[in-house]
Formats: C-alpha cells, structure tokens, sequence
C-alpha cells in the first residue's frame, strides 16, 4: 500500500511540475490558457516588457472565452479598473491591433460609451473595462494589466525551471544566465526578476571564476552592437551613495564574500554616474553607467519552476 501511495504521489508530483507553466500564473481548462493579473500599475511600454520577459504576452480580448476570463479576473479584483490591453496603434495612429497582431476590427469586444475619442490627438493604447468595453488611452499612464501564455503541450522542466538558457553550475550549486541582449541597469534588474532571478552576486573568488567561465562561453553569441562588450551588469549599486558599494540585497561586497575591483576601480569615470556594478570578462568587479546598456548576468537557485517554488491551478481546472 505504502508503495502505491508513493507511486501515485512521485506521478501526481511530475505532472504537476511539468505541466506548469510558471507557478504564479493560474492555468483556464476553458481557454488552455496561463493568466496572470498584475495589480502594480505599469505604462504600456513596461506591461509589455514584463509579460514578454516572462515568456507571456499582454493580454488581449482576442476570442470570446479569453474575453470573458479577463472579465471575470478583473472583476475579482479590480471591477472598478480599467487594465491595459495588448491592443495599440503605437506604429501607426489609427491602426489598432493586438500584439499578436489581429486587427481590432476582427476582436469581439465593443467600444465604451464616447469611445474611441484619441484625447489630444495621443491615445494609442487600449483599455478594458469591467462591462467587457474598450477605450482608447494614453501609452503613458499607468494601469494593472494581465499577462498570458497559451497552452502548447507540457514545458520541458530542468533543475533551473523551463527556460533552457539557465544552466546548473555544480561549483556553486546555482543558476546562471547570460544575458546577450544588452539592456541598461534597471531593465536588466526587471529581466532576471521576471524569470524568478536576480542580477547575479558574487559571493566568493570560486563564483567569480564561474562568472568568468560564463561570460567566456557567452560572449561570442552576443548580438552585434555600438556597446560596451568587456562589461555585464551584475547586482551591486552604490545605493545614492558615491563609493558605498552594496549588492542589491543590502550587504557590502565584502559581506557578501567577493570585493576585488580591477586596476584603478572604482574611479566613476566621467562624466560620472557609474553607480551601478558589473563584472569583466577576467572575473573582476567594475563600476559603470546606469543608463548604458550591457549585457548582464542573472541568478537563481535550483528549482523546478519560474519565479516560485509549488504550481498554483485556478477553481475550473
């Protein structure tokens, strides 16, 4: 009996595990679709950003049965919201269409009352309301959104989760990914955050050179482009505070295990405002611009899914 039971558990475990598709979104039977609503109000550009790094799209009412799980999500939480949609004309005033790219004329969603009205001649995102309706909005402002991945089949599930260019280092006993699409300091922070990472810390002279070996072994995919190749962004900042390096978890660098600085860094080249860390190809740490994209590296631990560690499924699975 005991046997069974741990049969049926071990089976139970696997199908759960590799059937998620990232344990903070909640699976719909009706529509095979993930959904995810995120309350923290964002611009589009941002909502976007964050729905594509998490291998999902901003949602769209793109069908009838996704129309209505938005409503009823929105309507558990926010009725009272508007929430962007994936539906812009951002490449082309007038010319709407979902990120997906269906136009608005074949969505089966109606306008609110007065809308679409292109306020000052500047809205070019659309919102859904709670009665199923959509307005024409400004990109700019800020509101919650939802983000969702279609069903395709089960996700191949390794000990970093689904994204198969994270890979176990067993030096360290952690996840790694370089990233070769180069992004400035806060959109790299976003990125390793939305697949359930961060900005990678070194925490000894041993993850250095696993860093190093990383970086070795990555940057020759790096996409061709007029940026800085002998950096990636890791997580450290100074925090405001010139010189008072911490990583992005609040310890010093030497608290954190790691505090060696290449020939004549940090210096805040000018015309300054190298606040923020990164490290070289031979393994040492470096201070560099905010603003200017790199590459960068993220971190995690093993795990078999994105962002969180057991599957959430919603009330109709």
């Amino acid at each position: 009996m005991k046997s069974c039971l741990k049969y049926f558990t071990l089976l139970f475990s696997l199908y759960f595990t590799e059937g998620a598709f990232r344990c903070d979104y909640t699976y719909s039977s009706k529509t095979q679709t993930w959904f995810k609503l995120v309350s923290l109000p964002a611009n589009f550009t941002d909502a976007r950003l964050r729905c594509t790094l998490e291998g999902a799209v901003l949602a769209s009412p793109t069908t009838p049965e996704i129309l209505a799980e938005m409503r009823t999500i929105m309507n558990r939480s926010y009725p009272e919201y508007e929430i962007f949609t994936g539906i812009h004309a951002i490449f082309s005033p007038g010319d709407f269409n979902a990120i997906e790219g269906t136009p608005l004329s074949k969505l089966p969603v109606p306008w609110a009352k007065n809308e679409p009205d292109n306020k000052d001649n500047n809205e070019r995102c659309i919102t859904l309301n709670g009665n199923g309706d959509l307005a024409d909005r400004r990109c700019e402002e800020t509101r919650p959104y939802i983000c969702y991945h279609a069903e395709s089949g089960q996700a191949e599930v390794s000990q970093c989760g689904i994204d198969p260019e994270y890979y176990l280092d067993k030096r360290t006993n952690k996840c790694y990914k370089f990233h070769t699409v180069p992004r400035n300091f806060s959109r790299a922070f976003m990125a390793c955050a939305a697949e359930g990472a961060h900005l990678a810390i070194v925490n000894s002279n041993l993850e250095a050179t696993v860093l190093k070996d990383l970086y070795g072994r990555s940057i020759g995919r790096m996409v061709q482009g007029d940026f800085q190749k002998d950096y990636a962004f890791i997580g450290f900042h100074d925090w405001g505070e010139l010189w008072d390096f911490r990583t992005i978890h609040g310890q010093t660098l030497k608290e954190a295990g790691y505090n060696k600085f290449g020939p004549n860094d940090p210096n805040n080249q000018p015309p300054g405002g190298e606040s923020c860390g990164s490290i070289d190809r031979n393994g040492v740490l470096n201070d560099f611009h905010c603003d200017r994209p790199v590459g960068f590296i993220c971190e995690k631990s093993p795990g078999p899914l994105s962002g969180c560690q057991a599957p959430v499924y919603g009330p109709d699975n």
